[in-house]
């Protein structure tokens, strides 16, 4: 426990004071959100050879708060807007185009998926050669894969950066707006939701550009979560729209798939909420073991949101050797016994996922860099960059201020807290200028 704590106040050390700690609080916080939803409402049962998907939400609707709860995708685009903005203007200051820019993310964002691919292609080809029932492959693979949906439309927004950065957040909610009112009003085609795949993530993502230029103050916060809140809460109420705030199976409507008016309202609910804890959370990550446990999450953020499903129905299929269905693990999500042994399961869970982290961690370290261009050597564990003698800085985190700051934000994916070591440099005094 001491040397925990040691390495602790080091990593706390090694952080740039101008560092803004709420950032990555809250994707942490974002993480963990997706993660611990999918564990609670996804359910493989077992019934005549073949593995099928049901969630406990389609038996027992009352447990639709936890939805609301654990639903925290809208925060994680307010930050990928804030970080993406902030990066994109830092890149053009220093002459870097958006091709470059654009290349060095995306690559940062995608190399962990690779491992993710290989492996599942491995397992669905080992489960069709050994006469896995098809309906069993598609369970599996469609949960495996899953995460990858985010992934694309984070990269598309991602890619609109500069176009969007200074977009006012009313004009993509005003096409969710339209879509649905054609959608559910007129009996528009189905089809024409999946604009709101882009649109209704592009709110949140504009929000965060907004923060980026100091735009989004305490009263902006209030506002988005009251507001929100009441436009999801009358579009539930007398919309129509379903209750939860993920898709259910069985159910004619999701919020989620593609994303509805209800959702966007309610994700910026969360957003304001989220912009409401920033003080609160720069005040909690002051304290060296929680500023260290954001840093591991922050730096296996990729890791841990691809291979969650994976570490389920790893679970789930050891299980099954038992030669009897465990209750919260192969039983039908009915009833509230079932929903008492899923949380018994969840630190199972949590041991399988700590395995594919350390089996999979490298992929998402190793080799980039944040930005293009020629730089100096950066090692890419956050405490081995700062055990140079020199004078400790403050790990009072602060406000950003609104020229580029200089220690690295990633944006889900490469070494968030890698700063850039320039040999010359005295130690904890000269570091390259980016926020990325």
């Amino acid at each position: 426990m001491r040397r925990l704590s040691a390495s602790a106040r080091r990593v706390a050390a090694a952080t740039p004071a101008e560092r803004d700690r709420a950032v990555d609080a809250l994707r942490a916080i974002a993480i963990l959100g997706v993660v611990g939803g999918h564990w609670l409402v996804t359910a493989l049962v077992p019934e005549g050879g073949v593995l099928r998907g049901d969630s406990p939400l389609r038996h027992m609707p009352w447990l639709a708060p936890v939805s609301w709860v654990f639903q925290t995708l809208a925060v994680f685009f307010l930050v990928g807007g804030h970080v993406a903005a902030r990066s994109h203007a830092s890149a053009r200051q220093r002459g870097i185009g958006h091709g470059p820019w654009l290349a060095a993310r995306l690559g940062r964002l995608f190399r962990p998926v690779a491992a993710v691919l290989v492996v599942w292609a491995a397992i669905g080809a080992v489960l069709v050669l050994s006469g896995t029932g098809a309906d069993t492959v598609r369970t599996l693979l469609k949960l495996a894969f899953s995460p990858l949906w985010f992934l694309l439309v984070f990269a598309a927004l991602t890619a609109l950066t500069p176009l969007v950065a200074r977009l006012n957040p009313l004009w993509p909610l005003a096409v969710v707006l339209h879509v649905d009112l054609i959608r559910f009003g007129f009996g528009g085609p189905a089809w024409l939701g999946w604009v709101n795949v882009v649109a209704g993530w592009l709110v949140p993502y504009t929000l965060g550009a907004a923060w980026a230029r100091d735009e989004l103050t305490r009263r902006s916060g209030w506002v988005l979560l009251i507001g929100g809140a009441a436009g999801a809460a009358g579009l539930v109420l007398w919309g129509g729209y379903p209750a939860s705030m993920v898709g259910v199976p069985g159910e004619a409507v999701s919020n989620l798939d593609p994303p509805t008016l209800a959702a966007v309202a309610f994700g910026l609910a969360q957003c304001g909420l989220a912009l409401l804890l920033r003080e609160p959370l720069r005040r909690w990550t002051r304290a060296p073991m929680a500023w260290a446990a954001v840093a591991l999450a922050n730096l296996s953020a990729m890791t841990i949101f691809l291979w969650h499903q994976t570490a389920l129905m790893a679970v789930t299929a050891l299980g099954l050797l038992v030669g009897t269905p465990l209750p919260g693990l192969h039983t039908v999500p009915d009833g509230p016994g079932w929903a008492a042994a899923r949380l018994a399961w969840l630190p199972v869970f949590a041991a399988a996922l700590a395995f594919c982290w350390a089996a999979f961690r490298a992929h998402e370290r190793g080799g980039g860099t944040a930005e293009p261009g020629p730089r100096p050597r950066a090692t890419p564990r956050v405490v081995e960059q700062y055990r140079r003698p020199g004078p400790v800085p403050s790990t009072r985190a602060q406000h950003p201020p609104p020229a580029p700051a200089t220690s690295t934000c990633d944006g889900h994916g490469g070494t968030p807290l890698a700063v850039d070591d320039p040999a010359a440099a005295p130690p904890y005094r000269r570091r390259r200028d980016r926020y990325d």
